[in-house]
Order: C-alpha cells, then sequence, then structure tokens
C-alpha cells in the first residue's frame, strides 16, 4: 500500500499535530507492506527529501518562517501555493493509494483538487474546525464554505475525541466521521521512580498561550490558594501571543515567587518537567484532544480541567472536570487533592492506567484499518 500523507507543520515546525504525525510515522517505520511519503514545510528555503525510514520519505517546502510554533496567514498561503507543484509532481512519479491530509485546511485543500483521481482521508485536529478560537472567528467565517466543500468531498474525517466530532457536526451535520484518538509515547513518558512527599504542591499547564486556553482564569485559583495559606507552586509552559499579557498580570498580582512562565521547553526536556510536578491544570476552552494532557496522565499526574473535547476520553477517576470556568471552581478542585493525600495518589495511579489506553501502536492501526476499506 502506498500512501502520500500532508501536513503543513512537521518537527521542527509546529506543535501537537505535527509531534503526532511524528509518532504515528515512528509506528509505521519497517512496515514491509506500506509505502509512506510526507509533503511538509521546512524553515528555511529550498525544497528537501529527508529519509524517516527505509519505507517513509519527507518532502519539505521551505518558508519565510518567522516562528517555528505559530503561523501567520501569509505563511500558510506561502506553503499552498509552494506545496501544490510539489505534490502534483509526487502524484505524477507515484502510484499512491489514497492521501491523508492532516488538517482540513490548508492541506485538505490540495487533496480536493485531486479527489476525482485520489481518495482523502483528513485527520481533524481542532483549529480547522469552526469554534471558538478567537483568533480564527473572521477566517472561519470567509473560509466556512471551503471547509464544507472540502469536507462533502473527503473519503473519511476523522476527529480525535467525540468532543471535536460534535463541533465538526455541529459545522456541517450531513457528513461521517470517524473518531480515533491521539496517542502518548508511554515509554518516554512515565510516573517519577519515588513519590513526591514535600509540602508544597506543584501545579503545572503545558500548551500554546492562546485566549482559548484561559490561563489567567489559572493564574486567578493559585492567587485563592496562596492567600487561602497553601503553599503551591504553578509553572505556565508554552510561548504564543499571551505571553507578556500574562507575564503582566503575575507581575501585577505579586506572583512571581510561586508562578514562573518559562516560555517554550524542548521537546526532550518534557518528560522530566512532568516528573518534576504534581497536578496538570487546564481551563482550555476548546481542544481536538489535549497532547499535553496525556503526557501528564502517562506520567502519574492527575488532572484538573474544565470541560472541553476530549476530557470524556481522557478523565474517568484521574481527576476533576470542573463544570463551570472560573478560579474559584479549579481551587476548590485542587483544595480536594491537596487536603487528602490518599485521593490523590489514587488519581496518580490512576491517570498512568488511563493513559496506557492511548498507546500509538494502537492508533496506528486504526489508521490502518481505514487505509485498507479505502484501498
Amino acid at each position: 500500500m502506498k500512501i502520500l500523507m500532508l501536513n503543513y507543520e512537521f518537527p521542527p515546525i509546529g506543535g501537537g499535530a505535527a509531534n503526532a504525525h511524528r509518532c504515528l510515522l515512528q509506528q509505521y517505520a519497517g512496515n514491509s507492506v506500506l509505502k509512506v511519503d510526507v509533503l511538509t514545510s521546512a524553515p528555511e528555503r529550498g525544497f528537501f527529501k529527508e529519509n524517516f525510514a527505509d519505507n517513509i520519505a519527507i518532502y519539505r517546502v521551505g518558508l519565510h518562517k518567522k516562528q517555528l510554533h505559530f503561523w501567520r496567514k501569509i505563511e500558510v498561503i506561502e506553503w499552498l501555493f509552494k506545496a501544490k507543484f510539489q505534490y502534483r509532481r509526487l502524484l505524477r512519479e507515484n502510484d499512491y493509494d489514497l492521501v491523508h491530509a492532516f488538517f482540513g485546511f490548508p492541506t485538505g485543500w490540495l487533496c480536493y483538487r485531486t479527489a476525482d483521481k485520489l481518495p482523502y482521508i483528513i485527520s481533524l485536529r481542532g483549529s480547522d474546525v469552526p469554534g471558538e478560537h478567537a483568533r480564527l472567528k473572521l477566517d472561519y467565517k470567509i473560509l466556512g464554505p471551503v471547509f464544507a466543500a472540502i469536507w462533502k468531498k473527503a473519503a473519511v474525517l476523522v476527529a480525535p475525541s467525540e468532543g471535536l466530532k460534535n463541533r465538526a457536526l455541529k459545522f456541517l451535520p450531513s457528513v461521517q466521521i470517524e473518531v480515533i484518538p491521539n496517542g502518548v509515547e508511554l515509554e518516554r513518558f512515565s510516573p517519577a521512580e519515588t513519590a513526591r512527599e514535600q509540602q508544597t504542591l506543584r501545579l503545572l499547564t503545558v500548551g500554546r498561550l492562546s485566549v482559548t486556553k484561559r490561563v489567567e482564569i489559572l493564574i486567578d485559583a493559585i492567587e485563592i490558594l496562596h492567600k487561602a495559606g497553601y503553599k503551591v507552586r504553578f509553572t505556565i509552559i508554552g510561548g504564543g501571543q499571551m505571553l507578556q499579557k500574562l507575564k503582566r498580570i503575575v507581575s501585577g498580582k505579586n506572583l512571581g515567587n510561586i508562578i514562573e512562565i518559562t516560555g517554550r521547553i524542548v521537546a526532550e526536556d518534557m518528560p522530566q518537567v512532568y516528573r518534576q510536578n504534581d497536578i496538570f491544570v487546564s481551563a482550555s476552552m476548546q481542544e481536538g484532544m489535549s497532547n499535553a494532557m496525556l503526557e501528564a496522565m502517562a506520567s502519574g499526574l492527575p488532572i484538573i480541567t474544565t470541560r472541553c473535547e476530549g476530557t470524556e476520553e481522557l478523565i474517568a477517576d484521574n481527576g476533576f472536570v470542573v463544570e463551570y470556568a472560573n478560579a474559584e471552581e479549579i481551587a476548590k478542585a485542587v483544595r480536594k487533592l491537596a487536603d487528602d493525600r490518599q485521593i490523590y495518589k489514587q488519581m496518580a495511579v490512576a491517570a498512568r492506567r488511563q493513559a496506557e489506553q492511548f498507546a500509538w501502536n494502537r492508533v496506528a492501526e486504526k489508521y490502518l484499518i481505514l487505509y485498507e476499506k479505502l484501498k
């Protein structure tokens, strides 16, 4: 079987979707019945080919990329324009069975134009599904008809969670959508070997710092806990448009001694970061399925989160889902774990157990079944 995969971001460019694509390819590396070509982007000019594995080749279209983890609209347009020529060249030179696109847009646009020749799968990721993303609301209005056309011609649409599937169906009720969750690298992300017994409770959040993450609510929750006499430390990891504003909020509240905003941390260091913390907290208003939350669970961290896509699949007896997105409710959930060490330990064990249901080999097998259906 020969597959062409499209993703406008791939490590070192991009975030969760780029990393998820890399992990999926690792599962397919060395598969003797599967040949995969990937068309993606590069942060410098030119056109490059890399051998990911004996059966997997990466083709990179170089861009004038300003930041590795943030896409300007002009960069998206540049990728579409340049990738179009390489996409058509790959189709001419290879006899593919299907195309697998990550993101309905911009990548889905390329395979939409050749749908009469080759079937395509689209893996919806979150930002490519109209919703409450503040920065993209105008884009959703302008590109809504384009999204709908791309989705309708797809052989299969895939969402990583029931929540994202439901959001997508609100936008276009006529389509059929499969659910295949994100995975987690269980070998890389694992609990600390010895339990932490120190008095200070260490809380962590990880993600792109956008308006939809509502990190300021988490800062307010930490302030409530601090004023109530709880010994807490809060680490905020990630870069993005809200970075400087959040730093000003922390400074204005005089919480710089207990709240640290690190910016983005390289992926290689993240397993140790999770193991150095006690609880993962999130106030995000929408997610496809949180990769950071999966990594925290695999590392044995109980989860406290507001309700959003993916929580139904991820949170059972390993954390609390706060129904009302406010600082008081989040602080109340943290106090439950801080005040009852037994419940905390039970949830930490349950977090790892829950994460083990999302091994990447299971995810890869589900995609292989879809590929076979379309072959």
